[in-house]
């Protein structure tokens, strides 16, 4: 397995979602109609945007965990058993922490 290119998918999958969570931010920073009708649709769109938010939130701390464990040369280490990670798995999911046994 090439670190350097699973660093660079986690680089460039953390650059998308911190643009994303800008958008986000700015979306839900939008004055809110007057109109009620119209404020209780935008209401609705909020929360779908907050939940799209935490969730990309949630990938971006997997990421920069990922990243920590490149930098201190545990990547690729399964946290909880110690076991090597398959190329296969972080292929599939670059940010992935535990062997598919230990995930499961």
């Amino acid at each position: 397995m090439d670190i350097q290119t699973q660093k660079q998918k986690l680089l460039s999958r953390r650059a998308e979602i911190v643009g994303d969570l800008q958008e986000i931010e700015d979306q839900l920073d939008e004055t809110p109609s007057q109109d009620w009708e119209d404020r209780s649709a935008e209401r609705q769109g909020d929360e779908v945007l907050e939940a799209l938010g935490n969730a990309e939130l949630n990938e971006l701390k997997r990421i920069d965990a990922a990243l920590a464990r490149i930098a201190d040369g545990t990547y690729g280490t399964c946290l909880k058993c110690g076991e090597l990670i398959s190329d296969a798995r972080l292929d599939l999911l670059p940010d992935a922490a535990l062997c598919k046994t230990c995930a499961a």
